[in-house]
């Protein structure tokens, strides 16, 4: 199946905007949905719909049977041990928070170094530095290289055994880097310290294989793999959950309640509290159903060759720069001298382009950057040489607009 076959699967690609056919080119921020993971939530509420784990009654076997199975299907995907270290979360923001509270503030004190780097997203970046602030640790960055990569010297360099944690993205959202998380992992276990991979934007490109990696933790989200929002993954190795506390508290999560103690329930369910994200788990479930179908291989390859075809088109363009290095995912970072990224972005919709503009959550990297912000255009399965095309006039229309108004 080509992309112009897998475009099709996608119904919110079939439309126009401001008068233009839609070019959809803000996946790394969210992904679009096929029909076969619209259908399988609305399959959900129209025929099964009901609360799991609690009903022996037909549709809370339904649910919980679709439910448990979506959690059997990211097992397989990342390659986990085992089902009960697959956590379900609202997202990789969630996770992410769910090992800072849970575990880091628990077993990270004063004098242990927390270390992470400039090009982390918030989600990553935030969680440690507050853990750093609430335990009195250390807060320690790998310096990176002239094009913003992280090279395993430079990890070897800053990590101590006095590095309790290191929290590092798989693939950055601005630089499209890809980051050698398996070779930090290993010099991070050497010392003693735990790995925390920042997954959001490697699990809908990349092939992810947990043990392979060996990570401690590894967290992603649906909606960017072509699944629902509000729902995500927090894997984690199980002798490491099992130590954490749990962050949220209430109904489910919980084995036995007196009135001034509880006990919690066994894994995976320890972590889940409440009524659980239950449609979004089966919609996720049917995404990696959908992109197994495709091939992690196939889309990694069709990325590339986009990527590519991208970086060649656009360095035509005087006075267009691109950050980061020749090697990445499906993501290209720019300016553009004569124009504002927010302005490049608003002119591009009028041409019905989406692309996305601003900071990225990314500020510390913006400021290694010298910049204030940027402009990303990133692609996913369903997008063509046809889409760069569309970008690229679009962009040179925009630059001799804005020249015009300035000169």
């Amino acid at each position: 199946m080509n992309a112009k076959e897998i475009r099709e699967l996608f119904p919110i690609l079939n439309q126009k905007v401001n008068g233009h056919p839609l070019v959809y080119l803000d996946s790394a921020a969210t992904s679009q949905k096929p029909v076969q993971v619209i259908e399988a939530v609305d399959r959900y509420y129209r025929e099964y719909n009901s609360n799991v784990h609690r009903g022996v009654h037909t549709l809370g076997t339904l649910a919980t049977d679709g439910y448990e199975g979506a959690r059997e299907k990211v097992r397989t995907f990342i390659n986990a041990k085992e089902t009960a270290e697959v956590i379900f979360t609202r997202g990789t923001t969630t996770s992410l928070n769910f090992v800072a509270q849970g575990y880091a503030r628990n077993f990270i004190g004063e004098g242990d170094e927390i270390v992470i780097t400039e090009v982390e997203h918030h989600s990553n970046f935030i969680p440690w530095q507050q853990i750093a602030k609430l335990t009195g640790a250390t807060l320690k960055f790998i310096p990176l290289a002239e094009d913003g990569t992280i090279t395993v010297e430079a990890a070897e360099q800053t990590i101590t055994p006095n590095t309790k944690l290191v929290a590092m993205g798989y693939v950055s959202n601005v630089l499209g880097s890809i980051n050698p998380v398996k070779e930090v992992a290993q010099i991070v276990h050497r010392h003693g310290g735990v790995m925390v991979v920042d997954g959001a934007q490697a699990a809908p490109h990349l092939k992810v294989d947990v043990q392979e990696l060996d990570c401690d933790f590894f967290a992603f989200s649906g909606h960017k793999m072509a699944g629902p929002t509000g729902i995500g993954v927090l894997y984690g190795k199980r002798r490491l959950l099992e130590k954490m506390e749990p962050v949220e508290y209430g109904g489910e999560m919980i084995d036995f309640v007196d009135l001034y103690d509880s006990t919690w329930k066994e894994l995976p369910w320890k972590f889940e509290g409440g009524t659980p994200i239950i449609a979004g788990a089966i919609g996720l479930g049917a995404a990696i159903d959908f992109v197994e179908s495709i091939g992690l291989d196939a889309i990694r390859d069709h990325e590339r060759k986009l990527v590519t075809y991208a970086m060649e088109q656009l360095r035509e363009i005087e006075g267009l720069k691109i950050y980061g290095p020749e090697e990445r995912s499906g993501l290209v970072t720019f300016t553009m001298n004569e124009a504002h990224p927010h302005d490049i972005a608003t002119v591009l919709d009028t041409e019905g382009i989406a692309i996305r503009a601003g900071h990225h959550c990314c500020q510390p990297l913006m400021k290694w950057l010298k910049v204030s912000s940027t402009a990303r255009a990133s692609f996913y399965l369903y997008n063509t040489e046809e889409d760069i095309d569309a970008l690229v006039k679009a962009l040179i229309k925009t630059k001799e607009y804005f020249g015009n108004v300035f000169s």
